[in-house]
């Protein structure tokens, strides 16, 4: 099966291939296809996650399959959430991920409470139409460094500690970070979702 991925992330398609592959689904990033990003309008992962993927598969005419993920601080009271991807620019760095981390780490200077989570939200249409889509919900919850560790994955990786590893999601190798990562736990329902309801 031949699913759309409602994302330009070079490392959640690879993430997500993996994850989905024991379904034999094939993603194809929607840039491949032509189409461009989705309006993200919303304050919640699973209203962001559903519009991007019927965006997706309103211009491909294929299932789709969008994440909406992000880091939620307790000390913040749960922000950046939707607002991950572009922490940085609400305090003067450009967008990306090397400046998010450095941003988060600024704001956190002096605070103890360091706790937060990693959250992904996985959405699958059959169709831009489907009244019954797929929703899939992966949570972590760690403690935020005070300095970045490791040189694996992309995001917030190399600042969320794992309590029960001792490790930073960027000090793990990928087959490790993807059974205990947010992406990995909402890929995991999902595969299950998919194999019951389309396959």
């Amino acid at each position: 099966m031949k699913i759309v991925l409602a994302s330009n992330n070079p490392g959640k398609l690879a993430e997500l291939q993996t994850m989905l592959a024991p379904l034999g689904v094939e993603l194809q990033r929607q840039a491949d296809l032509g189409v461009g990003q989705a309006a993200e309008p919303f304050c919640t992962f699973v209203e962001n996650a559903l519009a991007k993927a019927r965006f997706a598969a309103a211009h491909t005419g294929l299932p789709a399959l969008a994440d909406d993920a992000g880091l939620c601080v307790d000390a913040f009271g749960g922000l950046p959430g939707v607002d991950t991807a572009d922490y940085a620019t609400r305090f003067g760095h450009a967008r990306g991920e090397a400046n998010n981390v450095r941003a988060l780490l600024e704001q956190m200077q002096g605070i103890d409470e360091r706790r937060a989570a990693l959250v992904s939200t996985l959405v699958a249409v059959r169709s831009p139409e489907d009244p019954e889509p797929l929703i899939a919900v992966g949570r972590v919850v760690g403690q935020i460094t005070r300095a970045p560790r490791g040189s694996n994955g992309f995001g917030f990786d190399p600042v969320l500690l794992l309590p029960g590893l001792g490790k930073t999601f960027a000090e793990l190798p990928a087959e490790v970070k993807n059974a205990h990562s947010h992406r990995g736990r909402a890929a995991q329902q999902m595969l299950a979702l998919l194999r019951e309801r389309w396959l």
